[in-house]
C-alpha cells in the first residue's frame, strides 16, 4: 500500500473512532447492595466519577483516547460481574470446572490470584482468562479473554480497606456473580 493510501486508511480509522460514543453501562444492582464488600462511597467514587470520566474524556477527545477507551471497556466488565454479597459464594458449573482444571480447588485459585496481584507494582488489573490462566494488565488495555476481572487500582479498594488490599481480594469473591461468569463461558 502506498503512503497516500495508508494515510487515507489511518484518517478513516481516526474518523470512525471519533464518531463512536462510549458510556459506562448502568449497574444491575443498587449502589448499597454490595455492602460491606464494596461501600456506597466506593461505588459513588469509582463508578460515578472515575469510570464515567473515562467515557466523558473519550467522547470529548481529552487525553489518551486508547487509555480512556480501555478504561470504559474494563470498568464495564468489572461492574457487570457483581451481585449482592454471599458469604459462601463459590463458583459452580463451567466456572468451577475451569478453575479446578487449572488450580485443583477454588481456594488454591484464590491464593494464586492474590499472590500474583500482590506482585503488581503500583496499579493495574488482574484477571482469570477464559482459558483459565491468571493474567495482568498494566494501566488500561482491551483484552478479549477476560472471564473474571479484579480492579487493582487504589480507587477500587482504598476507601473501604485503606492499606489492606489483600483483604479486598479476599472479600471480592463474595460479590462475584457466578451465573454471569458461567454465561460468559457458554457464549
Amino acid at each position: 500500500m502506498d503512503k497516500k493510501a495508508n494515510k487515507k486508511l489511518i484518517n478513516l480509522f481516526k474518523l470512525s473512532k471519533q464518531n463512536k460514543e462510549l458510556s459506562i453501562d448502568k449497574l444491575k444492582y443498587k449502589k448499597d447492595s454490595l455492602n460491606p464488600i464494596m461501600s456506597d462511597d466506593t461505588l459513588n467514587y469509582h463508578y460515578e466519577k472515575l469510570a464515567k470520566a473515562y467515557a466523558d474524556k473519550y467522547n470529548n477527545n481529552i487525553g489518551d483516547s486508547d487509555f480512556n477507551e480501555a478504561g470504559v471497556f474494563l470498568h464495564n466488565i468489572f461492574f457487570k460481574q457483581f451481585t449482592e454479597p454471599k458469604r459462601s459464594n463459590k463458583p459452580f458449573g463451567l466456572s468451577l470446572n475451569l478453575i479446578e482444571s487449572k488450580f485443583k480447588t477454588f481456594d488454591d485459585f484464590k491464593k494464586m490470584i492474590k499472590e500474583e496481584a500482590m506482585k503488581i507494582q503500583g496499579s493495574g488489573w488482574i484477571y482469570l482468562s477464559n482459558s483459565g490462566d491468571i493474567k495482568k494488565i498494566k494501566n488500561h488495555q482491551i483484552k478479549n479473554d477476560i472471564l473474571v476481572l479484579i480492579d487493582w487500582w487504589e480507587h477500587a479498594w482504598a476507601l473501604d480497606y485503606e492499606h489492606d488490599k489483600g483483604k479486598y481480594m479476599d472479600n471480592i469473591w463474595q460479590i462475584i456473580d457466578w451465573n454471569f461468569i458461567n454465561n460468559k463461558l457458554e457464549n
